[in-house]
């Protein structure tokens, strides 16, 4: 679709990537540009003489419609073998003949028992579908549990009345487990699926089904926004602060912002929904550029939870146990009521460092600049950075004492064993992608959460959004601190946003849902505003210091990185950009630096931030400032333009 080829030349030149490269992002399943291989289907023959069985009988039956039907087909709704199709065919009684069956997914029904919507939820549904034509942005935010997705499903289905085709955009696989189930009952169909585990013959599929306009709801992962969808007439973008639609390899792009450029290009609403919307989309409201739709309150009788912080400095716990008092005895609590607990700890594995406890040796990644994780379920020693693993050793490698490691520090593996000493007779569960490494995987125990099979829940950021859980009402963070600092000028921002997140899993039904949040720093304006469910007052300080500083979204950024085998080589390509760099109003280059993980697998990396004012073509001046002093053949030039990540 033409509006598809533009914003591939749009995302070329963005991103200062090769529009080749942005091409084949919408060309993954190249066979399906081929048609299918024809099938062999079976029509009603010239009416015999001969008497029929029963059940040729049914089978003529069935094709009293006129249409060609498979073997399979007859087979199941006749009730007969496929040895009947074949005698009857060979004997004349019904014709084989071949046709090509394209694929198709069921139009949804619009006619199926809607959600009883709130009066806030029936104004919020009426505004965003006031306009269903031309392009519009709008900002759905709500807290968590105030019904989003019941909203924009309105939006959906008006769409749909409009014989358009929808995209909805999730940031993660695993989020789809209950979503697809809840668009499954309000439409009574399954949308078309698009992400990385769906196998290569669906994928052919849903591409093909998409081209052709036979699929009108496609659910996927930032990669289904190059789906060709020929009539598109919506896009939404749930959970759109997310930081997982960012690409971070290949055409590096987000795909909440090429959603909305893709909408302008097609003429087309789009609609971003959020409980803690990004900083970028918050002054897109201020601005006028987007339209704000909000829902103040849960949906139905549910209430906000009582948040509460720990203050960790008070615990004292021993260097081996990571629950405070006050988070034991409230879990003890709710097991007793025959409630659900979840505790969040956003780290995989069992314990972040594993040490030499008589010299200090630290077990590192031998290519990357970061430590080893240890997986103990798994008997492992892993790098989330580059997957390098080994198991872990006997002695230690520096001072060859024998069993000599300790684990530092928490992970989800760790917290289960503190947790089933705590409560021995409760069923606890991890999730987490290492655990849980399929979408089947994730919907068994989220299943069995649901169905109250799970006392306990501990889990990464898996668990922090999407999820509605009725029994659950008390939910633990564990390590709050966790991604507080660094030189991320998001920090706060993304902690709050999935702090809140995960808050919000708890007491989303009649019972009403509490929170402990464990912190050595209770005074952090993120802290703060949590406990006082004032997000408002956090983001007015965020966008002050993002102001003063002139950072994102109040100016630009674009990050080189480099990287090679050679560090010297690295080293000259990034001194002569620094050399070479851009001069003007405003306009400055921070760098070369190591970057936060100088070196992985193998290569090592320096870092340089080109940092703009607003409405200027950042684009245009880093492919300048590249021309000017192009890397060395062996040194690799990764162009970010407006990082989300620092590392």
């Amino acid at each position: 679709p033409t509006p598809l080829m533009r914003l591939i030349d749009w995302i070329a030149d963005y991103t200062l990537s090769p529009p080749g490269m942005v091409l084949r992002l919408g060309l993954r399943v190249p066979e399906a540009l081929h048609s299918p291989k024809p099938s062999v289907m079976f029509e009603r023959a010239m009416p015999g003489t001969e008497r029929l069985t029963p059940v040729r009988q049914r089978v003529m039956a069935v094709l009293e419609d006129g249409l060609a039907h498979s073997a399979r087909e007859l087979t199941e709704r006749a009730g007969a073998s496929p040895a009947v199709i074949k005698a009857m065919a060979d004997g004349g009684r019904i014709n084989r003949i071949e046709r090509i069956v394209e694929p198709a997914y069921a139009w949804p029904d619009l006619s199926t028992t809607r959600a009883e919507l709130s009066p806030d939820q029936r104004r919020a549904a009426q505004t965003l579908i006031k306009e269903p034509s031309g392009f519009k942005v709008s900002l759905l935010q709500g807290v968590t549990g105030s019904g989003k997705t019941e909203v924009y499903f309105e939006a959906v289905a008006d769409c749909l009345a409009r014989g358009r085709q929808v995209l909805i955009l999730l940031p993660e696989i695993a989020l789809s487990v209950q979503f697809l189930a809840r668009f499954e009952n309000r439409f009574g169909v399954k949308p078309a699926q698009w992400h990385s585990d769906v196998p290569i013959a669906e994928r052919r599929r849903v591409w093909r089904a998409a081209a052709l306009g036979t699929a009108p709801v496609v659910v996927g992962a930032r990669s289904a926004l190059f789906l060709p969808l020929p009539d598109l007439g919506l896009i939404i973008v749930d959970e759109e602060h997310d930081s997982a639609f960012k690409q971070e390899d290949g055409v590096i792009y987000h795909a909440r912002d090429m959603a909305v450029v893709r909408a302008r290009l097609g003429d087309i609403p789009i609609i971003l929904s959020s409980a803690t919307p990004a900083l970028e989309t918050q002054v897109n409201v201020d601005r006028g550029r987007y339209q704000h739709v909000v829902l103040a309150a849960r949906h139905g009788l549910a209430e906000m939870p009582a948040i509460t912080a720990v203050d960790m400095r008070r615990e004292r716990l021993s260097g081996q146990k990571f629950i405070s008092g006050s988070l034991a005895r409230a879990l003890g609590e709710t097991l007793e009521r025959g409630e659900q607990s979840l505790l969040f700890l956003n780290r995989r594995g069992y314990a972040p460092l594993t040490l030499c406890r008589h010299c200090g040796h630290r077990m590192a990644c031998p290519d990357c600049s970061a430590w080893l994780i240890e997986h103990r379920f798994e008997q492992r020693l892993v790098c989330h950075h580059c997957g390098h693993g080994r198991r872990q050793p006997d002695t230690c490698p520096n001072c060859e004492r024998a069993h000599s490691f300790v684990a530092c520090g928490p992970g989800v593996e760790r917290l289960i064993e503190e947790a089933s000493e705590l409560l021995p007779d409760a069923r606890i569960a991890i999730l987490s992608s290492d655990q849980n490494t399929s979408p089947r995987d994730v919907r068994a125990v989220i299943d069995a959460f649901g169905r109250n099979e799970i006392d306990v829940l501990i889990g990464t950021q898996i668990v922090a959004k999407g999820h509605h859980f009725p029994n659950l009402t008390l939910v633990g963070v564990v390590d709050a601190d966790l991604g507080l600092h660094g030189a991320d000028p998001r920090a706060g921002e993304r902690t709050f946003q999935l702090l809140n997140q995960v808050a919000g899993r708890a007491g989303r039904a009649e019972k009403p849902g509490r929170v402990l949040v464990q912190t050595f720093d209770p005074s952090n304006p993120v802290m703060r505003a949590l406990v006082a469910g004032d997000s408002s007052a956090f983001y007015a300080a965020q966008k002050s210091e993002r102001s003063f500083d002139a950072m994102p979204p109040f100016g630009r950024l674009a990050a080189l990185i480099l990287s090679g085998p050679d560090l010297d080589d690295v080293t000259a390509s990034a001194n002569a950009l620094a050399k070479s760099a851009p001069t003007g109003p405003d306009v400055s280059v921070l760098g070369p630096a190591p970057a936060a993980l100088a070196r992985i697998r193998g290569m090592h990396r320096l870092r340089l931030l080109l940092k703009a004012p607003r409405g200027g073509n950042l684009s245009q001046i880093v492919r300048e400032w590249i021309a000017r002093a192009p890397p060395a053949a062996h040194v690799r030039l990764i162009i970010d333009v407006d990082p989300q990540s620092f590392l």
